[in-house]
């Protein structure tokens, strides 16, 4: 008879992947400032997704400070590999930018400044991965564009749908039959918060 681990939680925060200096200085400044990010678990995910999709464009709703473009965008194949990141605040953009420079990422990184459900219309695509992480009542709204810019068969990945705000979302992309999705609620260390939900889903339509 199979037993499961005890205290889970103590158990798999041991194995939290490592980071450079620059992602934990981030990680820092966002527990300081209280920026939320998706933290060294999914920033991780983030970057096996990208490669093992064999992703040359990708498209993040949501830079904040950069965090989780500095673990896309290195999860890029090619040379000619390109990551467009959207974000409404032009502060944060800002240091973003500054953040993805320091990375050595700045030729492969495109941030656009804007509100990001009228930046997604000015788009062409097509990319091979979406990752949705802006305001959580956005995300209906933004589903209909990330259909239209993601190829077929190209991975959409969304943040923190366990939030009141990604119910409406939820439900959509459960009953929209141009999509294949799963939704894991997970333990997931130093997230914020660390117990949320993720969406998976493939354009099949």
């Amino acid at each position: 008879m199979a037993y499961m681990i005890t205290d889970p939680e103590s158990y798999f925060r041991r194995f939290i992947p490592p980071r450079d200096k620059l992602l934990l200085e981030l990680e820092r400044q966002a527990q300081e400032e209280n920026v939320p990010i998706v933290g060294p678990l999914v920033g991780e995910l983030l970057y096996i997704l990208a490669r093992a999709t064999n992703s040359r464009t990708v498209l993040e709703l949501g830079t904040a400070t950069g965090y989780s473009a500095i673990c896309l965008a290195r999860g890029l194949i090619g040379p000619d590999g390109k990551l467009t990141t959207l974000e409404r605040d032009e502060t944060m953009a800002t240091r973003a930018s500054e953040n993805i420079d320091r990375a050595g990422l700045a030729d492969r990184v495109e941030v656009r400044v804007g509100e990001v459900i009228q930046l997604l219309q000015t788009l062409e695509g097509p990319y091979d991965v979406i990752f949705m992480d802006i305001d959580k009542e956005d995300y209906a709204a933004a589903l209909p564009e990330c259909r239209r810019l993601l190829r077929l068969g190209g991975l959409l990945v969304v943040d923190n749908v366990a939030f009141q705000g990604a119910k409406q979302f939820n439900h959509m992309i459960f009953s929209d039959r141009s999509w294949r999705s799963v939704v894991l609620y997970s333990f997931l260390p130093q997230h914020a918060p660390e117990q949320d939900g993720l969406t998976l889903a493939v354009r099949i339509e």
